[in-house]
């Protein structure tokens, strides 16, 4: 069961890595300046990538909260 937990916990982060480098950068760090561009909506493709990006990363959280409640419990 411990492996199981391991491996689906390290499959969730490579694919959550990979969400978040498939997203798109702005023009920039909008931390010295820039701040008209700060604003931008979300469509099609990048908006799914990103949802899908949150669900996978509260998918993660919960399975790494279970994965320290079975092998320490």
């Amino acid at each position: 069961m411990e492996t199981l937990i391991n491996w689906i916990t390290i499959l969730l982060g490579l694919v959550m890595i990979a969400a978040v480098l498939l997203q798109v950068r702005g023009t920039g760090t909008q931390l010295f300046g820039a701040a008209q561009n700060s604003f931008r909506v979300r469509r099609g493709f990048e908006r799914t990538l990103f949802r899908g990006t949150v669900f996978v990363a509260i998918v993660f959280t919960v399975v790494a909260v279970v994965a320290v409640r079975v092998i320490d419990g």
